[in-house]
């Protein structure tokens, strides 16, 4: 007992900081374990924990979350064509418009996600003008939908109106189509919530000229483009395919570039087109979106699988949908976006997180291999080490790793997928998102970037449901 108390102190403290922090002040090393009681301590969702938990059924939920990461790692997406989503989209009519998140009706939306409605009413030359594009909005002749029930994803509000081009993705090993518009680039854009005759101007361009010199560029591709390869080319060069696409991009036109210039489009619109892909590094972001969208929805509809298969947000909720749970949502209320600001805007004038581009994080990508792109931390916030820790966090709620797309700075880890909402309610573990920052306002566009975490509230009302399932 003497030597024991005469030797240096090595401490580990679990939970509480405030007490690894007074030894902090006195000099002692300590290690701060953060840990919390599972489920937060809620009784009734500790019960519902221990149903999961049962030998019988935890094995047959285990078996079944095998079987949807292997579905999505195996997953091959290949960009296949372009084309306007009125002629590919499933259930696309003509007075259909997709959105971001889970289902909305017109009173509910925020100012983004109306001023990209209206915006897209103006550009289907529905209406004359905005206060028209409002008035039509609120009629209930808009059939508005969530993109993620037409196995599609759209970028920040995602709306997707019937004339508008957009990707079409095979995923070549389990035959699913996945669909997702293309970049408008950065800034003031309809994706944002911007709507003036500038906004207009620059979508007309893209169904008229952008988009039919892709879809015809691609009818010279006839192999498809191998999405799932240029994807992890991109994080090896410092992409994590969320908000930073340098090399993503780069990588994206350098395959389509001859094939635009066999097209028979004018010398001035295929330099058009160059520019203005040269004008943001986002081209490819929508592209990563529905390669991981391809992927994850080859792992819905696997009975007792605890798999999140999408997590999206429509400027008001926040929602996720469960593999063994298929058609339902399980939603909470969309949080606030921390990050840097653009110059001149306040934290108060950002809007609610909005759009479908988490599917990136549900596949493993973007906030989940930061780790892959420590530049990121200079649109985000944040440290490289800070990075780091993300990635290594996110494996901690995952069923395993992907190891077709890999992050070199962490010995070539395998980014971590198969998000398990049992693992997200036993630590209390969220999952990561990095994303732009729309104006709470209509109008404006894109104000910043920064970190977000969906409400646990969705992950709770999924455990339930889960485990009513099993319940006598």
């Amino acid at each position: 007992m003497t030597t024991l108390f005469e030797q240096p102190l090595n401490v580990i403290n679990i939970g509480i900081s405030q007490f690894s922090e007074d030894l902090q002040k006195q000099q002692v090393p300590v290690t701060q374990l953060d840990w919390k009681p599972a489920g937060g301590g809620d009784e009734k969702l500790i019960e519902s924990l221990a149903i999961l938990e049962q030998a019988e059924i935890a094995e047959k939920i285990n078996a079944a979350n095998q079987e949807a990461y292997q579905r999505i790692i195996s997953a091959q997406p290949v960009l296949k064509s372009y084309a306007q989503a009125k002629d590919v989209i499933p259930g696309m009519t003509d007075k259909t418009i997709l959105h971001a998140g889970p289902p909305i009706v017109w009173s509910k939306m925020n100012g983004p996600m109306r001023g990209a409605i209206c915006g897209a009413i103006l550009f289907e030359k529905w209406a004359k003008n905005l206060d028209e594009a409002a008035e039509l909005a609120a009629s209930g002749e808009i059939n508005f939908r969530p993109c993620h029930e037409h196995q599609a994803v759209g970028s920040m509000t995602g709306v997707t109106s019937p004339s508008m081009y957009v990707h079409v993705v095979k995923n070549m090993t389990h035959g699913n189509i996945a669909f997702t518009n293309l970049s408008e680039q950065l800034a003031k854009i309809l994706r944002m919530g911007a709507n003036d005759q500038s906004v207009i101007d620059r979508l007309n361009w893209m169904r008229d000229v952008f988009g039919p010199i892709l879809a015809q560029a691609m009818t010279f591709c006839e192999e498809g483009i191998d999405l799932r390869l240029m994807l992890s080319q991109a994080l090896h060069m410092g992409d994590e395919c969320h908000n930073r696409n340098v090399a993503g991009t780069t990588l994206l036109i350098q395959k389509l570039a001859p094939y635009i210039l066999d097209t028979d489009f004018s010398t001035k619109d295929k330099k058009d087109v160059f520019n203005f892909v040269a004008s943001s590094d986002y081209f490819s972001g929508p592209t990563w979106m529905v390669c991981c969208k391809a992927a994850l929805d080859a792992a819905q509809g696997i009975e007792h699988s605890t798999v999140l298969t999408t997590m999206a947000r429509n400027g008001t909720e926040f929602g996720i949908r469960v593999s063994g749970l298929p058609g339902q949502w399980f939603t909470g209320p969309a949080q606030q976006v921390i990050g840097p600001m653009f110059a001149g805007y306040k934290p108060e004038d950002s809007g609610l997180d909005v759009g479908d581009s988490a599917i990136t994080e549900t596949y493993g990508i973007g906030g989940f291999a930061m780790a892959a792109a420590p530049a990121i931390v200079s649109l985000v916030g944040g440290t490289v080490d800070d990075a780091m820790m993300y990635s290594k966090t996110m494996r901690q709620i995952t069923t395993g790793t992907n190891p077709n797309v890999t992050i070199p700075a962490l010995n070539f880890m395998g980014v971590p997928t198969g998000i398990d909402v049992r693992k997200v309610i036993e630590s209390g573990v969220l999952p990561i998102i990095n994303t732009a920052i729309a104006h709470k306002e209509a109008g404006i566009g894109m104000i910043g970037a920064g970190i977000v975490y969906p409400p646990m509230e969705a992950f709770v009302k999924a455990m339930h449901a889960i485990a009513q399932q099993y319940r006598g």
